[in-house]
């Protein structure tokens, strides 16, 4: 598919620059959201049109919601509906064959549906619209008269396909009026440049290992080569998608926009709590202040909070696709921070520096039935990193994989610590802070370069989540 290519939205944004910076302010609104409709009509034509569905609706929700009355529950009423309506077009195109295929293996019937298939970015501009709507209702924003700032706040196309999910409350007064700086441009494009190395130098080589090992039957694997397998998943999966948050960051720097970050070197974490408030923080904390603080968050009975975890966790998994893997990687988190939460999370600490070690094999265990297409893989995999076969440690394929990648699962490594930010905010000398200004904008032009030289020899460069 066109539209999963780096290299279009790569060509795609001078364009959209160069336009954007012609026209008058009172344009540029305009501009984007029309940039953004054709960024999203390139791939995935035949669903612009559920895409427009969606933010008319939500417009007319948001005034309704605003001016209905409280008599009778009017405007809880109204947010109900609200949601139904939002849910149920991202549970038909996501769940149906899900649920057609758990009906019939249930009852034993024969339900026959045609393969629905998934519109691109259609959770993360859902999850968008219901923040929207969630915020009138709350009266943190009033509702928004204008179609096209709240049609540009849905569609905007850095964030539209794979996140982050940006809160409504957190860009209203940018839709409105922002300031346009040079240092901010500059920053913007730093920080693009950073986040297409990450998957371009980064999650696709390792992408290209773990695919390798991961199409492989489980049996045939030594216990080296899913080990390098589910480590190479590990990297591809973080670099790939805070390097999408990175690019949307900093285009949205580009253009004004200031977003909140959406990754915190998750991988640096000393507790799985720890790890999940490192790790796609917009989709965290928009479960925590939707779902698990309506439903009464920590400040409850313990089994309370132990129910709220894991319905949060349980939707959470649902929330990346329709298989029963996925519920179980949200179930596996719900359970482990509810351990921590009775006392696991202090034990955790007392053993520094090991809990690192103990979070991250905890966290690699996760992915596996995250990358897995049903459990009898999964079990498999897990079988063949743990040996349990017994005897089959090490294979000529292990080895020849890493005296091959074995430079970038080096870079991996120190790419998912934070020395980088530390660099850049340490405090020099004036001498000094002038060459690390130098050295840091070759450093960010040789990344880019050696970037865009992967891009024209490659054909295929899809993110991962654009499929969530």
């Amino acid at each position: 598919m066109v539209f999963s290519s780096v290299g279009f939205l790569f060509f795609f944004l001078p364009l959209v620059l160069a336009s954007y910076f012609i026209v008058p302010f009172k344009y540029k609104n305009a501009v984007l959201l029309l940039f953004s409709l054709i960024f999203y009509a390139w791939g995935e034509p035949q669903y612009i049109l559920l895409m427009i569905v969606s933010i008319l609706l939500n417009y007319g929700y948001g005034i309704w919601i605003e001016t209905a009355g409280s008599r009778y529950g009017g405007r809880k009423l109204v947010l109900a509906s609200a949601i139904v309506v939002n849910l149920s077009l991202l549970g038909f195109y996501k769940y149906a064959n899900f649920v057609v295929d758990v009906v019939n293996t249930t009852l034993h019937t024969n339900l026959q549906l045609e393969p629905v298939p998934l519109p691109v970015g259609i959770s993360f501009y859902t999850f968008h619209a219901l923040s929207y709507l969630i915020d009138v209702y709350r009266r943190k924003e009033e509702a928004q008269r204008n179609l096209f700032r709240l049609s540009l706040y849905i569609t905007f196309f850095p964030q539209l396909v794979a996140g982050p999910i940006i809160r409504y409350h957190d860009i209203a007064a940018q839709l409105r009026n922002r300031v346009f700086a040079s240092v901010q441009f500059a920053e913007g494009i730093q920080r693009f440049m950073m986040g297409l190395a990450k998957k371009i130098l980064l999650a696709n080589p390792l992408g290209a290992v773990a695919d390798d090992l991961f199409a492989a039957a489980p049996g045939d694997l030594s216990t080296a080569s899913a080990w390098i397998g589910i480590v190479a998943y590990t990297g591809q999966i973080y670099f790939d998608f805070s390097g999408y948050s990175d690019m949307a960051i900093g285009l949205a720097k580009m253009f004004g926009f200031e977003f909140k970050e959406n990754f915190n070197y998750p991988y640096i974490a000393g507790s799985i709590s720890e790890f999940w408030r490192r790790w796609h923080i917009s989709l965290g904390s928009w479960f925590r202040d939707y779902v698990y603080i309506p439903l009464g968050g920590s400040r409850t009975a313990p089994w309370r909070l132990y129910r709220n975890l894991l319905i949060v966790w349980a939707l959470t998994g649902f929330w990346h696709g329709a298989s029963w893997t996925f519920m179980a990687w949200g179930a596996y988190y719900g359970v482990l921070i509810a351990l921590e939460k009775a006392g696991l999370e202090k034990l955790l600490h007392r053993i520094y520096p090991l809990n690192h070690i103990a979070v991250m094999l905890l966290v690699m265990i996760g992915w596996v039935f995250f990358r897995a297409d049903d459990f009898d893989y999964a079990a498999g995999y897990l079988g063949a990193m743990f040996d349990v076969r017994g005897g089959h440690l090490l294979d000529s394929h292990a080895l020849s994989l890493l005296s091959l990648n074995w430079f970038y699962f080096a870079a991996a490594v120190l790419a998912a610590v934070p020395i980088y930010p530390k660099l850049v905010r340490a405090r020099l000398n004036p001498p000094l802070a002038r060459l690390r200004t130098a050295v840091l904008f070759l450093f960010h032009f040789f990344l880019f370069g050696e970037s865009v030289l992967y891009l024209i020899n490659s054909t295929y460069n899809p993110f991962l989540y654009f499929r969530f």
